[in-house]
C-alpha cells in the first residue's frame, strides 16, 4: 500500500459520513504519489496526515430575528485549513446544503488552489446553512450581522481573510464587513469582494469567468488554436458564468446554452450576457420570488427556454463544454454526450463539478480536461489582489486588475503543463495542478516544523 492510499484508508475509516471531502481526498491523494516518491522525506514527516486535517474548525450558532419578529436558529461554520503560505483564504458560503464535509472538501481544494496563484494565501471555507432565497434585505442583514458577531473573533487581515461564495454576493459581503469594522472599531482588508466605495477592487466581479477563459486559451493558444468560431456550453448562470460568457464572446466564440436551478435556455445566435446579468441582478434583488432564467426569451425571442433539469446543456454539440454553476452537476453519462458530440475542451469554473468518474472518461477519450483549483482560480486571485491594494492604500484601475489576473492566470497554465510533463504525466493537468499546488504548500510545512 502506498502512503497516499494509507493515509486516503485512515480518512474513510475516520470521516465515513464526510462523503464530498473523501471526494477532494480521493480526487487529490489518486495523483500526487509521484511527489511524494521523489520526496521519501514527506512520509517520514507525516506531512500528507497533518496536510489532510484542518488546523481549526469553527462551529457555532446563528440566531437572528425574521421579518415576522421570529427567532431563527442557523448554523455557521469556518474551517482553517492550512496557513503554510499565507493566512487562510476562502470563501463564505450561504447554503441549505452546507455541512462540515461540505466545507472540508471546498477548503482542501482551496489549499492548492490559492497555492497555485503564487499569491501569498492558506487555504480556509465557511459559511452556513442559511438560504439567502426569498429573504428580504433586512433580514439578510440580520443574518450576516449575526454571523459576523461570532466569525469577527476568528479572523483578521493577517489570520483569516474570508470572501464570498455561493449566496454570498457584495451586498452579503458588506453586511458582514460592516458588522466586523463595528464590533472590532478598525477598518482593515478583513474580507474580500468588498464594494468599490470601501476597499473593493476593480475587476473582482468578472475575475473568475474570465479567469477560466483565460486559462483555456492559453491552452488553445499552446497548441496552435484559439477560441474564434468555437462553439460553447456553460452550465450556471450566475457570476462566473455570465463574465465567461462575455470573454468567449469577446475572443471570438459563440456561447449556445446555459442554465439555472430552474433548466436551461438555448441561444442559436449565442447566449447575451447583458440579457443574463440583468437576471441575475433581479435574483440578488431581495424581490426575487419568481425570478429564472426562463426570463431570457422574453428579450431574446429566438433562444429556447427547457424548463427540465439545467443539465440538460451538456447534450449540446460543442467544442468547449465550461461547468460554471456548483459542485458533481457534471456526471458519467453527460461526459459521454459531450465527448459523442464532439468536445475537445473541458474547463471548470465552480469547484470540482465534475465527478471523479466523469474526469477519468475525458482523460480516457483525450479531453483536455482542466480542473477547477486551477481554472476557476481567477476569483481568488483578484481576492488576492485586492488584499494587495488594501494594504497599500490603494486602487487600481481595472485595466491593471484584469491585465495581472490575465498574466497570472496564464502562467498557472504553464505551471500546470510543465509540472504533469515532468512528472511523466503530459497532458494530464489534474495531476499537474495537484502536484504544483501540493509542492508549494508541502515546501514550507517541512521548513516551518511540525505543526
Amino acid at each position: 500500500m502506498s502512503y497516499t492510499e494509507k493515509v486516503l484508508a485512515e480518512l474513510k475509516q475516520r470521516y465515513p459520513e464526510q462523503t464530498e471531502f473523501l471526494q477532494a481526498a480521493t480526487e487529490i491523494l489518486g495523483t500526487i504519489q509521484p511527489a511524494l516518491d521523489a520526496h521519501p522525506e514527506y512520509e517520514e514527516a507525516s506531512l500528507l496526515e497533518r496536510f489532510v486535517e484542518p488546523e481549526r474548525v469553527i462551529m457555532f450558532r446563528v440566531p437572528w430575528v425574521d421579518d415576522e419578529g421570529k427567532v431563527q436558529v442557523n448554523r455557521g461554520y469556518r474551517v482553517e485549513f492550512n496557513s503554510a503560505i499565507g493566512p487562510y483564504k476562502g470563501g463564505l458560503r450561504f447554503n441549505p446544503t452546507v455541512t462540515l464535509g461540505m466545507l472540508k472538501f471546498l477548503g482542501l481544494e482551496q489549499i492548492l488552489k490559492n497555492s497555485l496563484t503564487t499569491l501569498p494565501m492558506g487555504g480556509g471555507k465557511g459559511g452556513s446553512d442559511f438560504d439567502p432565497k426569498g429573504k428580504s434585505n433586512n433580514e439578510i442583514m440580520h443574518f450576516c450581522q449575526s454571523f459576523m458577531t461570532e466569525l469577527c473573533r476568528h479572523i483578521g487581515p493577517n489570520t483569516d481573510v474570508p470572501a464570498g461564495d455561493l449566496g454570498v454576493g457584495g451586498r452579503e459581503v458588506a453586511y458582514m464587513f460592516g458588522q466586523y469594522k463595528r464590533i472590532r472599531n478598525e477598518w482593515t482588508g478583513v474580507l474580500t469582494g468588498k464594494g468599490l466605495s470601501f476597499g473593493g477592487s476593480l475587476a473582482r466581479t468578472e475575475a473568475t469567468g474570465y479567469g477560466l477563459v483565460y486559462f483555456v486559451d492559453e491552452y488553445l493558444k499552446s497548441n496552435g488554436d484559439s477560441f474564434e468560431g468555437k462553439n460553447v456550453v456553460v452550465h450556471g448562470s450566475g457570476n462566473v458564468a455570465i463574465y465567461a460568457i462575455q470573454k468567449v464572446s469577446q475572443l471570438g466564440g459563440k456561447v449556445l446554452a446555459c442554465s439555472d436551478t430552474k433548466g436551461w435556455v438555448e441561444d442559436p445566435d449565442g447566449i447575451d450576457y447583458k440579457v443574463l446579468e440583468g437576471i441575475y441582478n433581479k435574483k440578488r434583488s431581495g424581490h426575487d420570488k419568481g425570478v429564472s432564467l426562463a426570463l431570457y426569451v422574453e428579450e431574446r425571442p429566438g433562444a429556447t427556454w427547457h424548463a427540465e433539469d439545467g443539465r440538460g446543456v451538456w447534450k449540446v454539440p460543442c467544442d468547449i463544454a465550461l461547468p460554471c454553476a456548483r459542485e458533481n452537476t457534471l456526471h458519467l453519462e453527460d461526459a459521454e454526450a459531450l465527448v459523442a458530440n464532439g468536445v475537445k475542451v473541458v474547463g471548470e469554473g465552480a469547484n470540482m463539478p465534475t465527478t471523479i468518474e466523469a474526469t477519468e472518461y475525458f482523460q480516457k477519450n483525450g479531453i483536455a480536461f482542466m480542473p477547477g483549483k486551477a481554472a476557476n482560480a481567477g476569483g481568488v486571485l483578484v481576492s488576492g489582489l485586492e488584499m494587495s491594494q488594501n494594504a497599500e492604500h490603494l486602487s487600481w484601475t481595472f485595466e491593471e486588475v484584469d491585465g495581472k489576473l490575465e498574466q497570472l492566470m496564464r502562467g498557472m497554465f504553464h505551471n500546470v503543463d510543465d509540472t504533469a510533463r515532468e512528472y511523466g504525466h503530459e497532458g494530464n493537468f489534474v495531476m499537474g495542478a495537484n502536484i504544483a499546488g501540493f509542492l508549494k504548500v508541502a515546501d514550507a510545512m517541512m521548513a516551518q516544523g511540525v505543526c
